[in-house]
């Protein structure tokens, strides 16, 4: 149970990234403007995230941020 927000914001993310044809690289810096590091550690579900960044990485891909959430994929 620990840490499963984590790894679904993560899938979450990836699989948004992956529809638009994004390298982690590219989607990091011209879609979510962080580094490529931190973009990696998010998809695995290594960083524990406060809300106002779940929001901020949100809105900057376009999604609501509860999708991002959502542990059974339904994006």
């Amino acid at each position: 149970m620990s840490g499963d927000l984590q790894r679904a914001f993560g899938r979450n993310l990836r699989a948004i990234r992956e529809a638009r044809g994004y390298s982690q690289e590219a989607f990091a810096a011209d879609v979510l403007c962080i580094h490529r590091t931190l973009a990696g550690a998010i998809e695995r579900g290594e960083r524990n995230l406060t809300l106002t960044t779940i929001e901020r990485i949100a809105e900057r891909a376009g999604v609501d941020p509860l999708d991002l959430l959502r542990s059974n994929g339904a994006i």
